[in-house]
C-alpha cells in the first residue's frame, strides 16, 4: 500500500512502479477525490491484468490525517482569522501614527507596503498551513533544516500571551468598575489620588510633568499600584484585583480553546463581531459631540511633505508587519484546519483587506472623541492625541466620564476592548498548541490536559505584571518579546519557503487545492520583494533600537540582558536547530545537507541523487 507524499504526485510515482508488475499498487487518493485502488498484477502466463477500484475514503485514509478535525463552517475560520488580526493595536496605534505621519498621505506608504509585503506574506502563511495541515513546526517537512523558525515563531507566541493576557485584564478591571452611578476616575478626592492630580478644566498646562488627571491616576495609582514600587527590581506581590480578572481571562481563554476549533470558532461569533457593532455605536455617538468633527479633519489631513521624511515609511513598514498578525504561527496554526480544497487566495485578500480597513475605520472613532477632548478643554488637539495604554485606558475612559449615561458608555467601550483582546490572544494560544502537538503527536490525545497545562504556565508568568511594579515587566516583555524576534522569524520563513523549498514547487503546491498557480506578481513578491523588505526591516530594528522606558524611568542594564536573552531565546532556536539536524543525520555533510534541505517525501529522490536545491534551474525559477 502507497500513501507517501501528496496526492497530485502520487500517481506518478505508482506509474513509476508499474514496472514491478509482481506486486500489488494500491494508490491512496486523500483529496476530495474517491479513493482510488489501483491494482497491477502480472499472471505467468505473461498477460498483465489491471483493474481499478473506488474505496471508502475511511478504510484507507491514515490516522493521522483522519483524525485532524476541521473547522465547523467556513465562517468559524474567517472570523477566526479577522479576530486575531484585528486586535488592540487597530484602535490605539493605527490612527494615532496616521494623524502623526501626514494624515491621509500616510495612506501611501502603508498601502505601498500592505500590497508587496503584507498580503504576499499572509497568502504565504495561509497557504503554508492548509497545504501541509499542520503547526507552525511541522510544516516544516518541506525542507526540514528550517525547522527552528517553527519553534521561534511558537516560542514569540507564548512570549507575548506572558503579557498580551494582562491588557484584557485591565479591560476587565474597567469594565467591573464602571458599573457605578459615577465613574471612579473623574475626580480627585479618591484615596489613591496624589497632590499633582488636577481635573482638566483646572489644568493650564496640559503637558506639565507635575500634573495628572484623575484618568491618568486611576489607571497608574488605583489600576496598577505603581507608586508602591520604586522599579523593575522593587515587584511587590500580585494584587489580588488585578490577579482575580487574570484568572477570570485565563479561564475565558482555556473553555475557548479545550475542545480545539471546534469551540474556538463559535466563540469568535461574538469576540471578532461585538468589536465592529461598538465601533458603529460609538462613531455614532463621537460625530455628535462638538469638535469631533475637527478632530476627524486632523485625523484626515493630508501633508506629502512628510512622506520625504524616511521614519514615516519605516512606522508604516512596522505597522504593516506587526498588524496582520504574520509570524507568529497563528494563520498557519489556523489554516491548517481548512479543507485541502479550501480557496485560500480568496481568504488572504479578504482577511487581510478587512484588517486594514478596521483600522483605518477605527481612526473616525478615535479621533471624533479626541476631537472632541481638545474641545471641551480647550487645547491642541496634539496635547491630547497619543497612543498605546494611554489612549484606551487613560484619554478614552476621560473622554467617556465626560458624556451623559458614561457609565452606559463605558461598559460598551470597555466590553469592546475586551473581545479584541480575547481572540487575538485566543489566536496566539492556539499557535502555541497546535504548533506543539502536530510536533508531539502523543499530545493528540491529552488535548485538554495540554492546553490547561499551557493557560496555567502563562497565567503563572503573567503574575509579574500584575504586581505593583508589573507595569515595568510589562514594558520589557512589550519591548523585547515580538519586536526583531518576529521580523526575523518571518525574513527566515520566507527565504525557507521561496528559495529552498522553491516558489515553483510552492504554486505548484497551491495549484494543488486551489486549481491554478498564483500570478507572477504573488511568485515575485515572494521570491524578491518580500525578503528584500523583511531583511531592511530587520536591519533598521537593530539599527534605530532605543532601551525601553516608561515614563522618566530608564531602566537598568541588568533589565536590558534580560531582554535581550529573551529576544535572542526565540531567534536562536534557527541556527540550533539547523545543527542539530545536519548532525544527526547520516552520511557525509554533503548527503546531509541534501536531506536537510529536501522535502521529507522526497529523500528517496537524495538516494538517487536526484537533488533539486543542488540544480542552478531551482534558484533561478520563479
Amino acid at each position: 500500500m502507497l500513501c507517501v507524499g501528496n496526492p497530485g504526485r502520487r500517481l506518478k510515482l505508482a506509474q513509476q512502479m508499474q514496472t514491478h508488475f509482481h506486486v500489488s499498487v494500491y494508490v491512496c487518493m486523500i483529496s476530495l477525490v474517491p479513493q482510488v485502488e489501483l491494482i497491477l498484477v502480472k499472471e505467468q502466463n505473461g498477460v498483465q491484468f489491471t483493474s481499478t477500484t473506488l474505496v471508502a475514503p475511511a478504510q484507507t485514509i491514515p490516522s493521522g490525517e483522519e483524525e485532524r478535525e476541521t473547522w465547523g463552517k467556513k465562517i468559524d475560520f474567517l472570523l477566526s482569522v479577522i479576530g486575531f488580526a484585528v486586535d488592540l493595536a487597530n484602535v490605539w496605534r493605527f490612527p494615532y501614527l496616521c494623524y502623526k505621519n501626514g494624515g491621509g498621505a500616510f495612506l501611501v506608504p502603508y498601502l505601498f507596503f500592505m500590497v508587496i509585503a503584507g498580503m504576499p506574506l499572509f497568502y504565504m502563511e495561509l497557504a503554508l498551513g492548509q497545504y501541509n495541515r499542520e503547526g507552525a513546526a511541522g510544516v516544516w517537512k518541506i525542507c526540514p533544516i528550517f525547522k527552528g523558525v517553527g519553534f521561534t515563531v511558537i516560542l514569540i507566541s507564548l512570549y507575548v500571551g506572558f503579557y498580551y493576557n494582562v491588557i484584557i485584564s485591565w479591560a476587565l478591571f474597567y469594565l467591573f468598575s464602571s458599573f457605578t452611578r459615577e465613574l471612579p476616575w473623574v475626580h480627585c478626592n479618591n484615596t489613591w489620588n496624589s497632590p499633582n492630580c488636577s481635573d482638566w478644566a483646572d489644568n493650564s498646562s496640559i503637558g506639565d510633568i507635575y500634573k495628572a488627571t484623575p484618568a491618568q491616576e486611576y489607571f497608574e495609582r488605583a489600576v496598577l499600584h505603581i507608586q508602591d514600587s520604586n522599579g523593575i527590581g522593587d515587584l511587590g506581590r500580585p494584587r489580588w484585583q488585578l490577579t482575580s480578572c487574570l484568572a477570570v481571562v485565563i479561564i475565558l481563554l482555556y473553555f475557548s480553546l479545550w475542545k480545539g476549533v471546534k469551540t474556538s470558532g463559535k466563540v469568535v461569533w461574538i469576540t471578532a463581531t461585538m468589536p465592529y457593532v461598538v465601533l458603529t455605536v460609538l462613531l455614532l455617538r463621537g460625530v455628535t459631540l462638538p469638535g469631533a468633527i475637527d478632530g476627524i479633519k486632523a485625523y484626515l489631513s493630508v501633508d506629502f511633505l512628510r512622506l520625504c521624511d524616511a521614519k514615516v515609511w519605516i512606522e508604516a513598514a512596522t505597522q504593516i508587519c506587526f498588524s496582520l498578525g504574520v509570524g507568529f504561527g497563528v494563520l498557519i496554526a489556523f489554516s491548517s484546519y481548512n479543507k485541502f480544497s479550501n480557496n485560500c487566495y480568496r481568504d488572504a485578500i479578504i482577511t487581510s483587506s478587512i484588517n486594514s480597513l478596521t483600522s483605518f475605520f477605527s481612526g473616525f472613532v478615535v479621533f471624533s472623541f479626541l476631537g472632541y477632548m481638545s474641545h471641551k478643554h480647550n487645547v491642541a488637539l496634539d496635547k491630547v492625541a497619543r497612543d498605546g495604554a494611554g489612549l484606551v485606558f487613560v484619554i478614552y475612559p476621560e473622554a467617556i466620564a465626560t458624556l451623559p449615561g458614561s457609565s452606559v458608555w463605558a461598559v460598551i467601550f470597555f466590553i469592546m476592548l475586551l473581545t479584541l483582546g480575547l481572540d487575538s490572544a485566543m489566536g496566539g494560544m492556539e499557535s502555541v498548541i497546535t504548533g506543539l502537538i502536530d510536533e508531539f503527536k502523543f499530545l493528540h490525545k491529552h488535548r485538554e490536559l495540554f492546553t490547561l497545562f499551557i493557560v496555567v504556565s502563562t497565567f503563572l508568568i503573567s503574575l509579574f505584571c500584575v504586581t505593583n511594579g508589573g507595569m515595568y515587566v510589562f514594558t520589557l516583555l512589550d519591548h523585547f518579546a515580538a519586536g526583531t524576534s518576529i521580523l526575523f522569524g518571518v525574513l527566515i520563513e520566507a527565504i525557507g519557503i521561496a528559495w529552498f523549498y522553491g516558489v515553483d514547487r510552492f504554486s505548484d503546491d497551491i495549484k494543488e487545492m486551489i486549481g491554478h498557480r498564483p500570478g507572477r506578481y504573488w511568485r515575485l513578491c515572494w521570491k524578491f520583494v518580500s525578503p528584500c523588505f523583511l531583511l531592511f526591516m530587520v536591519v533598521i530594528s537593530f539599527a534605530t533600537f532605543n532601551p525601553p522606558n516608561y515614563g522618566s524611568y530608564m531602566f537598568p542594564q541588568w533589565a536590558n540582558l534580560v531582554g535581550w536573552c529573551l529576544a535572542m531565546s526565540s531567534m536562536t532556536m534557527v541556527p540550533l536547530y539547523a545543527i542539530y539536524k545536519l548532525c544527526t543525520l547520516p552520511g557525509r555533510f554533503c548527503d546531509r545537507l541534501a536531506y536537510a534541505i529536501t522535502p521529507e517525501t522526497e529523500h528517496h529522490l537524495v538516494d538517487n541523487g536526484e537533488v533539486r536545491q543542488f540544480t542552478l534551474h531551482h534558484w533561478l525559477v520563479v
